[in-house]
Formats: structure tokens, C-alpha cells, sequence
């Protein structure tokens, strides 16, 4: 007979599980736990299965044969459901392996961590990536159509952030990519996008590029009356112009005191090769004053909290907010720009030699590591007239104010 809606729930547990059937190949199990779930009994090609249908009463009678009736139009029709759903699961699990998350941390390991980017450099992937996980993370590779990573990209775009939306576009396109390669989708959505996203505004770090303006800011520096480590690391980026990066990761057995050279490891600058930066009087007198502070530790610059740990990258720039100056007016890497400026409008030294001493373009990376490549003994002189020339705009130089924000010193 068949079963009565009223009826179920006074089914009770015993030691053993049984069955109670209602028609047509369904019945309800009752477990000793007093779990009662529904199956439907049904053959293909002569072997007896059954499907299970879910649990009473989350599925109701009425459901249940519902799901049952389905199932015996899918045997009816040539299939087998229970074979259908194990394939539905197996596709789940492989779409699941081949999400653009996966394919995603797999290409950042894989390029970048393989790669043996800098850290910087692969944190700023993960953050690429984290722009997308929510929208598109879950989602199998080989599905994702250009409209739906648009929708994101423009969300980006529309918060102002035009260069962050057109980098992430290029990350994505990457990450499509190497699905292809390995594979896991036929084509690349990302690369029909870029046409259709705002250029990013081109803003240059700020550089003071005024002489006098330069010396000015460099007394205030001198005048700086927070952390001495953070005060020095300031007075040594205008003399040796390296990436803020570069210097606050620096550790003392960099320096070679006998040969006056600062040797920076390959896996620390931007194009991975080693480069070697001759010091000036001035900036050796700085790193000796440094090593009063901090040469016991490893690192040159430690953090505030902890020696243990290098010091904050945002450390100079705070320093230089606290002072009163703002992003538009001085920046820890705009020293570079300085340089190159005012190096290029001396005439004095030959523009490949200040490409080198600013690490750009190209390099012999086993002459680097020895601080003997090409334009190596002008850039000896270049370093030295270069902090002369500082010098003498800070102690010589007319007082020029700059500009600083109100209430602020």
C-alpha cells in the first residue's frame, strides 16, 4: 500500500534498519538513529540500483515522488541516474580543481614564487587576484565569459581606481593564459577587454627638481626629530638613489668598507640582477653613523617594534607626512627622479652611466656583482660630485619654503 503523509512520522527506530514502501520503486528507510531517508529501487540492464533522494522530512511524500518520477522517465529514456549524479559529481569536483582560483594560485606559484619574484612583487599578484576571487574565484576557468569579468573590471574602474582595473585585466589575461597551457580552457576572455577600459591617469611620484627647493628639504631632513634609524635612512636616499625598497631591506653585509661599495643582491632589486652602488664620502660617513645605531642587528633599517624585522615600508613617508610634507610634494622614490634630472641637466656624465647608477635597463650581471661594469669608474666620480652638489645646495643655498600642509611643521 502506499505510504500516508500522517503516517511517517510515527515510524519508530529500531535495533535494525527497514523499509517502508510507498509505489512505483520508492520507499522510506528507517535507521536505528531514527534517520528516515527516501530511495528509489529501480534496474538497468538487468542490475538492481537505487538512488537515494534525500532525507524525510526535508524531502516531503510529495516530493519524493516528485524526484521519483523523474528518475523513472531518465531509466525510461535510455539513462541511469544514479550514474548521471556520480558523473555530476565528478564534474563538480574537477570544476572545483580547475576554478580561476586554482589555475590562478597555480600560475602565481608557478611564475612568480618559481620564479623567484621578489616578495614584493608577489604579494602584489595576490592582490590582483584578490580583486577577483569573490566575483570569478569559484568559477570553472573554461566557463568565464568576457562579460562577466567586464562587470568586474568596471566596478574597479568606477571607484576611481582606472590603473589598478587595466592591471588586473593583464593579470587575469595571464592567468587565462596559463589555463590554455595547461590545458583547462581554450581561450583567453581577458584579452578581448582592453580596449574597453579608461586609460589610467598618469601621475609621476613627486620630485623636487628645484635646486634650492632640494637644499631646503634637505635641512628639514637634518632637523627630523623622530626615529634615528628612519632620519638617516632619509638622508641616504637622495645621495645613493636607490628604490626605497632596496634600502630599507638592506643588511650590513652589503657594504665592502674597504672597496666603498654597497652590493645589492639580485633577488632584492626590480630587474633580479645585482647592483653595486659606489659611496661618496658622505654617504659612508651616514652608514657609519648608521652602524652606531643599528650594527649589531642584520638588518640596516630594523622596524620599531621588533629588530628582528626590517623596518615598514611606508616608514619614510610617514616621516615625511609628519614633517608637513605631503604625497604631491616629496616621496621616499621620487629621490630617483631627482637624481636622474638634475644628474642629466649637469652635462657632466654620460646618460648611460646614470641609467646605471639608477639600475635601468640593461646590465652584465657578472661584471654587476663585482661592481666593475661598464661606466663603473664614472660613476665613481658621478657618486662623489653627486653628494657634493647635495651639500652644497643645503648649506649654501638660499632658504626656499616649500610647500607644507597648515598646522604642521
Amino acid at each position: 500500500m502506499a505510504l500516508k503523509a500522517a503516517e511517517i512520522r510515527a515510524f519508530p527506530a529500531l535495533v535494525s534498519a527497514y523499509r517502508k514502501t510507498d509505489e512505483k520503486g520508492l520507499y522510506l528507510e528507517i535507521r536505528p538513529n531514527g534517520a528516515k531517508r527516501w530511495f528509489f529501487k529501480y534496474r538497468v540492464l538487468g542490475s538492481e540500483k537505487r538512488l537515494t533522494l534525500g532525507d524525510w522530512p526535508e524531502v516531503s511524500l510529495v516530493q519524493a515522488r516528485e524526484l521519483r518520477d523523474d528518475a523513472r522517465r531518465a531509466v525510461r529514456e535510455g539513462g541511469d541516474p544514479l550514474h548521471e549524479r556520480k558523473r555530476e559529481k565528478t564534474m563538480a569536483r574537477l570544476a572545483a580543481g580547475n576554478s580561476f582560483q586554482s589555475v590562478a594560485e597555480d600560475f602565481i606559484e608557478v611564475k612568480f614564487v618559481g620564479g623567484q619574484k621578489a616578495a614584493a612583487t608577489i604579494e602584489k599578484a595576490r592582490w590582483y587576484l584578490s580583486h577577483l576571487t569573490g566575483p570569478i574565484g569559484g568559477r570553472p576557468v573554461s566557463e568565464i565569459e568576457p562579460a562577466e569579468l567586464m562587470v568586474v573590471l568596471k566596478k574597479i574602474e568606477k571607484a576611481g581606481k582606472r590603473e589598478t582595473a587595466v592591471r588586473t585585466r593583464a593579470f587575469a589575461s595571464r592567468v587565462f593564459r596559463h589555463g590554455v597551457a595547461m590545458s583547462l580552457c581554450k581561450s583567453d576572455p581577458a584579452a578581448l577587454l582592453g580596449d574597453a577600459l579608461m586609460s589610467p591617469i598618469v601621475t609621476h611620484r613627486a620630485a623636487i627638481l628645484d635646486p634650492r627647493k632640494l637644499g631646503a628639504l634637505l635641512r628639514a631632513i637634518d632637523d627630523y626629530g623622530g626615529s634615528e634609524s628612519v632620519k638617516i635612512a632619509m638622508q641616504l636616499l637622495p645621495h645613493v638613489f636607490v628604490r626605497p625598497g632596496e634600502l630599507r631591506l638592506a643588511k650590513w653585509q652589503e657594504i665592502d668598507w674597504d672597496e666603498k661599495i654597497w652590493r645589492i643582491p639580485a633577488e632584492r632589486t626590480k630587474l633580479r640582477r645585482p647592483h653595486s652602488v659606489p659611496l661618496s664620502v658622505q654617504s659612508l660617513a651616514l652608514f657609519n653613523e648608521l652602524r652606531r645605531h643599528t650594527g649589531w642587528m642584520d638588518w640596516m633599517f630594523p622596524g620599531e617594534r621588533s629588530h628582528l624585522k626590517p623596518m615598514c615600508e611606508n616608514a619614510i613617508n610617514t616621516a615625511f607626512r609628519r614633517m608637513g610634507f605631503d604625497r604631491e610634494t616629496v616621496t621616499a622614490h621620487g629621490f630617483r627622479a631627482t637624481a636622474s634630472t638634475l644628474l642629466n641637466e649637469s652635462g657632466k656624465w654620460h646618460p648611460d652611466a646614470i641609467e646605471r647608477a639608477l639600475a635601468h635597463g640593461h646590465s652584465n650581471a657578472v661584471r654587476g656583482a663585482y661592481a666593475r661594469g661598464q661606466h663603473w669608474d664614472e660613476r665613481v666620480q658621478m657618486a662623489q660630485w653627486w653628494s657634493d652638489y647635495l651639500e652644497e645646495h643645503k648649506e649654501g643655498a638660499p632658504v626656499v619654503p616649500l610647500v607644507v600642509k597648515k598646522g604642521r611643521r
